[in-house]
């Protein structure tokens, strides 16, 4: 008798096939609204993929073809909110290159929470199933998109950084990421963004401030042999 016990099969959690028609994409895109309609409905518990299809005017044999399992509906749905974000900040990023620090990150919080309150119910829906849905993946790979759009809008700036640009970029996105969830989990988040994006903004003006000063620092302690590059390049 075998002592090894047969694996569990994970879960699916891709979309079964793209869409690659337009009729096929419009199915896709009714099927996604429709997941966050009814989570916001009913709840994580009781959205059903036969809720989901009835809502989206499909047949759950057509919605399917598509999504093998409601993890999957709601897996895709966080997806493209995400990925709704991520693009948000792509664009600001490449619209404010060649601006100045402060203008930079001015317009990227605002841009971002602008995104993130869009839609802030759906965000805050989306938090909770995130544990469901294998999310740490997706939140990595948007995370990744946001990196790079940020380090490439920073390194176009005028005012150059002592600091690496990565670390900076990596510091305002987590600052960005966790002022958005505390606003969106708060009693009222429409009255709380403002106040919060204010008080983001000048925190992120100032260490923006510092992490630039940090050049004139460094020529004058070249200079007078009182600071060493090694001590301002590490932060």
């Amino acid at each position: 008798m075998s002592s090894h016990l047969p694996q569990r099969s994970q879960p699916l959690l891709e979309p079964r096939k793209s869409p690659l028609q337009a009729r096929s994409a419009a199915s896709v895109e009714a099927i996604l609204q429709a997941t966050i309609q009814v989570l916001l409905s009913v709840g994580k518990e009781r959205l059903t993929t036969t809720r989901v299809a009835l809502r989206a005017g499909v047949s759950v044999g057509t919605l399917y073809q598509y999504f093998p399992n409601k993890s999957a509906l709601l897996q895709a749905a966080l997806k493209r909110h995400l990925s709704e974000v991520a693009e948000a900040v792509e664009i600001v990023c490449k619209q404010q290159e060649g601006q100045t620090l402060r203008q930079m990150v001015t317009a990227l919080i605002t841009a971002f929470l602008a995104a993130k309150m869009r839609h802030a119910k759906t965000s805050v829906a989306l938090y909770s199933v995130s544990s469901d849905v294998d999310a740490a993946k997706i939140v990595r790979q948007m995370g990744t998109r946001f990196n790079k759009a940020i380090v490439g809008m920073l390194q176009t700036s005028s005012e150059p950084l002592a600091t690496n640009t990565q670390l900076v970029a990596s510091i305002l996105q987590a600052s960005m990421v966790g002022v958005s969830r505390m606003v969106l989990e708060s009693d009222a988040p429409e009255k709380q963004v403002d106040a919060f994006r204010r008080e983001l903004i000048l925190v992120a003006c100032s260490y923006l401030d510092a992490c630039s000063a940090r050049v004139s620092l460094h020529a004058a302690g070249a200079s007078n042999n009182l600071v060493t590059p090694l001590a301002l390049g590490e932060f």
